[in-house]
Protein backbone atom coordinates (compact mmCIF):
# COMPACT_ATOMS: atom_id res chain seq x y z
CA UNK A 1 0.00 0.00 0.00
CA UNK A 2 1.59 3.64 -1.03
CA UNK A 3 2.18 5.27 2.25
CA UNK A 4 -0.38 8.72 1.92
CA UNK A 5 0.93 11.67 2.71
CA UNK A 6 0.67 12.85 6.61
CA UNK A 7 0.21 16.75 7.69
CA UNK A 8 1.23 17.30 10.85
CA UNK A 9 -0.47 20.35 13.24
CA UNK A 10 -0.10 21.86 16.73
CA UNK A 11 -2.53 23.56 18.86
CA UNK A 12 -2.28 24.59 22.75
CA UNK A 13 -4.22 22.47 25.53
CA UNK A 14 -6.45 22.64 28.35
CA UNK A 15 -3.21 24.08 30.20
CA UNK A 16 -1.87 25.66 27.24
CA UNK A 17 0.85 23.00 26.76
CA UNK A 18 1.46 22.45 22.67
CA UNK A 19 -0.23 19.35 21.76
CA UNK A 20 0.64 18.15 18.05
CA UNK A 21 -1.52 15.82 15.83
CA UNK A 22 -0.86 14.14 12.53
CA UNK A 23 -3.43 13.66 9.85
CA UNK A 24 -3.91 11.92 7.25
CA UNK A 25 -7.12 10.75 4.52
CA UNK A 26 -10.48 12.50 4.05
CA UNK A 27 -13.71 12.00 4.97
CA UNK A 28 -15.58 10.78 7.87
CA UNK A 29 -13.05 11.88 11.16
CA UNK A 30 -11.58 8.66 13.52
CA UNK A 31 -9.20 9.83 16.12
CA UNK A 32 -6.87 6.92 17.10
CA UNK A 33 -4.53 7.99 20.65
CA UNK A 34 -1.05 5.45 20.52
CA UNK A 35 0.54 3.93 23.69
CA UNK A 36 2.51 4.74 26.36
CA UNK A 37 6.63 5.38 25.47
CA UNK A 38 4.87 5.46 21.98
CA UNK A 39 3.93 7.81 19.30
CA UNK A 40 1.57 8.31 16.40
CA UNK A 41 4.06 7.80 14.07
CA UNK A 42 5.35 4.38 15.65
CA UNK A 43 2.27 3.12 16.67
CA UNK A 44 -0.58 4.07 13.70
CA UNK A 45 1.58 5.38 10.38
CA UNK A 46 4.95 3.05 10.53
CA UNK A 47 3.58 -0.39 9.77
CA UNK A 48 0.45 0.75 7.57
CA UNK A 49 -2.69 0.87 10.24
CA UNK A 50 -3.97 4.38 9.52
CA UNK A 51 -3.07 4.37 5.94
CA UNK A 52 -5.72 0.80 5.68
CA UNK A 53 -7.82 3.11 7.71
CA UNK A 54 -7.57 5.94 5.42
CA UNK A 55 -8.15 4.37 2.47
CA UNK A 56 -11.94 3.22 3.65
CA UNK A 57 -12.42 7.07 2.83
CA UNK A 58 -11.70 8.20 6.15
CA UNK A 59 -10.00 11.32 8.07
CA UNK A 60 -7.69 9.83 10.49
CA UNK A 61 -6.11 12.08 13.44
CA UNK A 62 -3.13 10.86 15.20
CA UNK A 63 -2.44 13.20 18.27
CA UNK A 64 1.04 12.71 20.13
CA UNK A 65 0.04 12.39 23.99
CA UNK A 66 1.65 15.22 25.92
CA UNK A 67 5.62 14.03 27.39
CA UNK A 68 5.45 11.88 23.98
CA UNK A 69 6.56 12.07 19.86
CA UNK A 70 6.37 15.85 18.73
CA UNK A 71 4.21 16.97 22.06
CA UNK A 72 5.44 19.32 24.90
CA UNK A 73 7.49 17.89 27.45
CA UNK A 74 7.24 19.61 30.28
CA UNK A 75 8.76 18.40 33.36
CA UNK A 76 7.14 20.25 36.11
CA UNK A 77 4.78 18.44 38.10
CA UNK A 78 1.74 20.86 37.41
CA UNK A 79 1.83 19.31 33.49
CA UNK A 80 0.58 16.34 35.00
CA UNK A 81 -3.06 16.82 36.95
CA UNK A 82 -5.32 13.54 36.90
CA UNK A 83 -6.82 12.87 33.54
CA UNK A 84 -4.75 15.23 31.74
CA UNK A 85 -4.17 13.36 28.56
CA UNK A 86 -8.41 12.93 28.34
CA UNK A 87 -8.28 16.71 29.19
CA UNK A 88 -6.01 17.00 25.58
CA UNK A 89 -8.54 14.64 23.75
CA UNK A 90 -11.32 16.89 24.64
CA UNK A 91 -9.42 19.65 23.84
CA UNK A 92 -8.77 18.31 20.50
CA UNK A 93 -11.92 17.55 19.54
CA UNK A 94 -13.32 20.68 20.44
CA UNK A 95 -10.04 22.35 18.65
CA UNK A 96 -10.98 20.29 15.38
CA UNK A 97 -15.17 21.08 16.17
CA UNK A 98 -15.65 17.33 15.87
CA UNK A 99 -19.04 16.22 16.71
CA UNK A 100 -19.50 13.11 14.15
CA UNK A 101 -16.53 10.65 14.75
CA UNK A 102 -14.71 7.12 16.02
CA UNK A 103 -12.23 7.05 18.62
CA UNK A 104 -9.69 4.71 19.61
CA UNK A 105 -6.38 3.75 21.17
CA UNK A 106 -3.89 1.03 21.83
CA UNK A 107 -3.13 0.72 25.55
CA UNK A 108 -2.55 3.81 27.31
CA UNK A 109 -4.25 5.28 24.39
CA UNK A 110 -7.24 3.22 25.15
CA UNK A 111 -7.45 4.03 28.33
CA UNK A 112 -7.40 8.00 27.43
CA UNK A 113 -10.29 7.15 25.29
CA UNK A 114 -12.21 5.41 28.09
CA UNK A 115 -11.48 8.33 29.94
CA UNK A 116 -12.61 10.69 27.32
CA UNK A 117 -16.30 8.61 26.99
CA UNK A 118 -16.76 9.13 30.95
CA UNK A 119 -15.86 13.41 30.33
CA UNK A 120 -18.74 12.91 27.70
CA UNK A 121 -16.88 12.55 24.37
CA UNK A 122 -19.49 10.48 22.20
CA UNK A 123 -18.20 8.79 19.32
CA UNK A 124 -20.06 6.78 17.04
CA UNK A 125 -17.67 3.39 17.89
CA UNK A 126 -14.76 2.89 20.13
CA UNK A 127 -11.91 1.12 19.40
CA UNK A 128 -10.20 -0.54 22.32
CA UNK A 129 -6.96 -2.13 21.63
CA UNK A 130 -3.94 -3.50 23.71
CA UNK A 131 -6.25 -3.23 26.94
CA UNK A 132 -7.75 -5.24 29.55
CA UNK A 133 -10.46 -5.00 32.20
CA UNK A 134 -8.08 -4.37 34.78
CA UNK A 135 -5.75 -2.24 33.19
CA UNK A 136 -8.94 0.24 33.56
CA UNK A 137 -10.09 -0.62 36.82
CA UNK A 138 -7.08 -0.55 38.68
CA UNK A 139 -4.09 1.59 36.78
CA UNK A 140 -1.86 1.58 39.97
CA UNK A 141 -0.80 -1.15 39.28
CA UNK A 142 0.59 -0.46 35.65
CA UNK A 143 1.80 2.93 37.08
CA UNK A 144 3.75 0.89 39.40
CA UNK A 145 5.72 -1.29 36.59
CA UNK A 146 6.51 1.62 34.66
CA UNK A 147 7.93 3.66 37.69
CA UNK A 148 10.23 0.98 38.70
CA UNK A 149 11.57 1.15 34.82
CA UNK A 150 11.88 5.06 34.70
CA UNK A 151 13.60 5.15 38.05
CA UNK A 152 15.80 2.01 37.34
CA UNK A 153 16.87 2.66 33.87
CA UNK A 154 20.39 0.23 32.68
CA UNK A 155 19.67 -2.27 35.74
CA UNK A 156 17.27 -4.73 34.14
CA UNK A 157 18.34 -8.38 32.96
CA UNK A 158 18.75 -8.30 29.19
CA UNK A 159 15.61 -9.86 27.36
CA UNK A 160 13.19 -9.06 30.88
CA UNK A 161 10.05 -6.97 29.96
CA UNK A 162 11.66 -4.20 31.94
CA UNK A 163 14.13 -4.45 29.67
CA UNK A 164 12.26 -4.44 26.54
CA UNK A 165 10.07 -1.75 27.65
CA UNK A 166 13.57 0.42 28.32
CA UNK A 167 14.71 -0.67 24.91
CA UNK A 168 11.52 0.82 23.25
CA UNK A 169 12.03 3.75 24.96
CA UNK A 170 15.27 4.48 23.87
CA UNK A 171 14.08 3.87 20.01
CA UNK A 172 11.72 6.18 20.43
CA UNK A 173 13.72 8.61 22.06
CA UNK A 174 11.86 9.23 24.96
CA UNK A 175 11.85 11.71 28.11
CA UNK A 176 12.00 9.74 31.40
CA UNK A 177 11.45 12.68 33.20
CA UNK A 178 8.35 13.53 31.61
CA UNK A 179 6.93 10.29 31.37
CA UNK A 180 7.40 9.86 34.75
CA UNK A 181 4.79 12.63 35.09
CA UNK A 182 2.22 10.77 33.08
CA UNK A 183 1.85 7.79 35.53
CA UNK A 184 0.54 10.69 38.01
CA UNK A 185 -2.28 11.68 35.16
CA UNK A 186 -3.87 7.57 35.53
CA UNK A 187 -7.32 7.50 37.14
CA UNK A 188 -9.06 4.80 36.78
CA UNK A 189 -12.48 3.72 35.55
CA UNK A 190 -15.18 2.10 37.51
CA UNK A 191 -17.21 -1.01 36.17
CA UNK A 192 -20.38 0.89 36.48
CA UNK A 193 -18.69 3.71 34.26
CA UNK A 194 -17.36 0.86 31.57
CA UNK A 195 -20.84 -0.88 31.42
CA UNK A 196 -22.42 2.67 30.63
CA UNK A 197 -20.54 2.62 27.56
CA UNK A 198 -23.26 1.70 25.05
CA UNK A 199 -21.21 1.95 21.60
CA UNK A 200 -20.23 -0.75 19.70
CA UNK A 201 -17.05 -1.38 20.60
CA UNK A 202 -14.32 -3.35 19.27
CA UNK A 203 -11.70 -4.92 21.86
CA UNK A 204 -8.77 -5.86 20.64
CA UNK A 205 -5.77 -7.26 21.57
CA UNK A 206 -2.52 -10.09 20.47
CA UNK A 207 -3.55 -13.39 21.71
CA UNK A 208 -0.35 -13.56 23.82
CA UNK A 209 -1.08 -10.17 25.87
CA UNK A 210 -2.26 -9.78 29.06
CA UNK A 211 0.09 -6.99 30.17
CA UNK A 212 -2.95 -5.13 31.22
CA UNK A 213 -5.19 -7.96 32.15
CA UNK A 214 -7.97 -10.04 30.37
CA UNK A 215 -9.35 -8.46 27.28
CA UNK A 216 -12.10 -11.10 27.13
CA UNK A 217 -13.05 -9.70 30.65
CA UNK A 218 -13.76 -6.41 29.33
CA UNK A 219 -15.46 -7.36 26.03
CA UNK A 220 -18.14 -9.47 28.33
CA UNK A 221 -18.81 -6.11 30.86
CA UNK A 222 -19.02 -3.63 27.60
CA UNK A 223 -22.62 -3.51 26.73
CA UNK A 224 -22.08 -3.69 22.76
CA UNK A 225 -18.23 -5.34 22.36
CA UNK A 226 -16.97 -7.25 19.85
CA UNK A 227 -13.61 -9.42 20.63
CA UNK A 228 -10.67 -9.91 18.54
CA UNK A 229 -7.51 -11.66 18.76
CA UNK A 230 -4.57 -11.01 16.41
CA UNK A 231 -0.91 -12.64 16.67
CA UNK A 232 1.54 -11.33 19.17
CA UNK A 233 1.87 -10.02 22.28
CA UNK A 234 1.67 -6.36 24.00
CA UNK A 235 5.05 -4.74 22.07
CA UNK A 236 4.68 -6.91 19.26
CA UNK A 237 0.94 -7.27 17.76
CA UNK A 238 1.36 -3.50 16.76
CA UNK A 239 4.22 -4.44 14.16
CA UNK A 240 1.32 -7.01 12.19
CA UNK A 241 -0.63 -5.94 9.70
CA UNK A 242 -3.47 -8.12 11.57
CA UNK A 243 -3.95 -4.92 13.88
CA UNK A 244 -4.72 -2.66 11.31
CA UNK A 245 -7.23 -5.29 9.41
CA UNK A 246 -9.45 -5.70 12.23
CA UNK A 247 -9.46 -2.12 12.89
CA UNK A 248 -10.60 -1.03 9.23
CA UNK A 249 -12.94 -4.21 9.28
CA UNK A 250 -14.70 -2.54 12.61
CA UNK A 251 -14.88 0.83 10.98
CA UNK A 252 -15.63 0.12 7.37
Amino acid sequence: MTQMPVTTHRFASFDGAEIAWHEMGEGRPVMLIHGYFSDADTNWIKYGHAAKIAALGRRVILPDLRAHGASARPHAAAAYPPDALARDGMALLAHLGLSDYDLGGYSLGARTAVRMVTMGANPGRLVLSGMGLEGLLDTGRRAAHFRRILTNLGSFERGSPEWMAEAFLKTTGGDPVALLGILDTFVDTSREELAAIVQPVLVLAGEDDDDNGSHAALAELLPDARLVETPGNHMSAVVKKELGDAIAGFLA
